[in-house]
């Protein structure tokens, strides 16, 4: 029985450069002359999955696994505290507005008010829907539908379509949330600053979904046994909408409206002042985050309005880590990401020339000015100590040996070759688990153990991991367990298959879900 470190990824990789990705596979290369297509459906999404592009290994900087371990340790009391925050500056900016209505200072009261609730709520959305912000789950539930319906987002959609974009950011054909294609189309763009694109496309989804129709691009991302969940998700978007409405007509004034439905137009320019720095401009189809994703230092008013969300790269590569420690997490890798644009006009610069540029040219690619340092093999990205033992042909029992672990810690096991996951929970208890998601695929090793719900790196899905069931989304099939007893000592694995039990619990996972 011998313990070694589990290697990852090699390094950084250029699609555009090289031509192959971290599989040795070929890639996408642009066609001067023929438009790609950014449908999930369209040509481009074949040659992307034949590519080997779909759930592919992307590139993680280096990082000491207990270090990271608790980095990605929630909270509630700061997460709390923003929320109040922020709360209580749109209902500050709102009193306001409704107290000054036909003077000036309802124009600016406006203005604060749309920005808070259309512009600063996608972040509350986003953090909330990865429930990484707060420690509690029906506390990132709640912020995440409030603020889902402020963005005229459709919750279950649109978790999912996030889950598509962190799986393959700026794939193109795999990911639908590419906000600037090539050629960029400019007009467009600066529609979407009120907008004007994005918003009248969002609302015309919700009142399709709520009638029961849904089209293609839903069916690809969303579950075919959580597409019910659309659509009366999309009929209380509606009714709370058309009530609005009605209320406008009756009172026979637009300031309803001015409160309800309107700031997720007119306060939208907040949005993507953000927004836009985050991938626009960069690169397409590479498993390298730092090559298609942009960090930029912005101030401490920004950085709440945005939720850290500044850090991007660094969210990319670890959504598991909350974004209260986005910031440490950037100190502890930040010399194997290329420089952060050191400001928002910096990164504007930036933007603005790649755009201008892949209008003339969409192979035309921001230079790169960085090289990656070397990274030694003793400091793997986020790896824990593997245990490689060998099960008894003829009890199939696996020795794992005296237990190691603390309460709260987890090790990646391989027994005949297999990887699986030891879990000790707090309360002293052992957990043998499969070490693969069910759902896209990760080692759940490289994850967040609380308590007894042990929780993916690459997509936030959560597993209770003394019976293997999937307890949140985008994870929906459980995981397989294996008896664990404790003799003289040391413990013993029964490398039954658990493939029975693990059946009975998809039953009840939908009811968890």
């Amino acid at each position: 029985m011998t313990w070694s470190r589990r290697a990852g990824p090699s390094g950084c990789l250029r699609a555009h450069d090289e031509g192959v990705n971290m599989s040795g596979r070929g890639t996408q290369t642009y066609d001067p002359v023929v438009r790609r297509s950014y449908s999930l459906v369209g040509p481009d999404t074949k040659k992307a999955v034949e590519a080997g592009f779909d759930d592919a290994e992307w590139y993680r900087a280096p990082i000491d696994a207990d270090r990271l371990k608790v980095l990605m340790v929630r909270r509630n009391g700061r997460p709390a505290l923003d929320a109040v925050l922020w709360l209580a500056l749109l209902g500050g900016a709102g009193t306001l507005a409704f107290f000054t209505l036909g003077t000036w200072w309802t124009i600016p009261a406006f203005a604060a008010f749309g920005a808070l609730w259309g512009g600063s709520g996608d972040a509350r959305w986003h953090e909330n829907g990865h429930g990484t912000a707060f420690r509690s789950r029906w506390a990132n539930d709640a912020m995440y539908n409030l603020a889902s319906f402020m963005m005229l987002r459709e919750p279950t959609l649109w978790r999912w379509s996030h889950v598509r974009h962190h799986s393959n950011t700026l794939i193109v054909g795999l990911d639908p949330e590419i906000g600037v294609p090539r050629p960029p189309p400019l007009f467009a763009i600066a529609l979407n600053y009120l907008n004007l694109i994005n918003g009248p496309k969002m609302f015309g989804k919700i009142v399709m979904h709520a009638f029961g129709h849904i089209e293609d691009f839903t069916r690809v991302l969303v579950p075919a046994d959580k597409l019910r969940r659309v659509v009366w998700e999309a009929r209380v978007f509606l009714l709370l909408l058309v009530g609005t409405l009605v209320a406008a007509v009756e009172l026979g004034t637009i300031v309803p409206l001015l409160f309800v439905g309107l700031p997720s137009f007119y306060g939208a320019w907040l949005l993507w002042f953000f927004a836009i720095t985050q991938h626009a401009g960069l690169r397409e189809d590479v498993l390298d985050h730092r090559m298609s994703t942009r960090t930029v230092y912005i101030n401490p008013v920004f950085r709440f309005l945005y939720l850290n969300m500044n850090y991007h790269v660094e969210h990319h590569m670890f959504p598991a880590v909350p974004y209260y420690n986005l910031p440490a997490l950037h100190e502890e890798i930040k010399a194997y990401l290329p420089p952060p644009k050191t400001s928002m006009l910096d990164a504007y610069r930036e933007v603005l020339h790649a755009l201008v540029m892949q209008r003339k040219d969409v192979t035309w690619e921001i230079p790169k000015n960085w090289e990656p340092p070397v990274e030694s093999n003793g400091k793997e990205m986020g790896t824990r100590e593997l245990l490689r033992v060998t099960s008894s042909p003829d009890s199939g029992e696996a020795d794992l040996g005296p237990s190691l672990l603390a309460p709260g810690e987890l090790a990646p096991v391989e027994v005949d070759g297999s990887p699986y996951v030891l879990c000790r929970t707090l309360a002293g208890g052992y957990a043998f688990i499969d070490d693969v998601c069910t759902h896209g695929r990760a080692r759940l090793s490289d994850g967040f153990l609380d308590d007894c719900v042990l929780e993916c790196p690459k997509h936030n899905g959560r597993f209770d991991v003394r019976t293997g069931e999937a307890v949140r989304l985008p994870a929906q099939k459980p995981l397989c367990t294996y008896p664990i007893t404790e003799r003289e000592g040391r413990l013993v694995a029964t490398m039954r298959d658990d493939r029975e039990s693990a059946a009975l619990l998809e039953v009840s996972a939908e009811r968890t879900l």
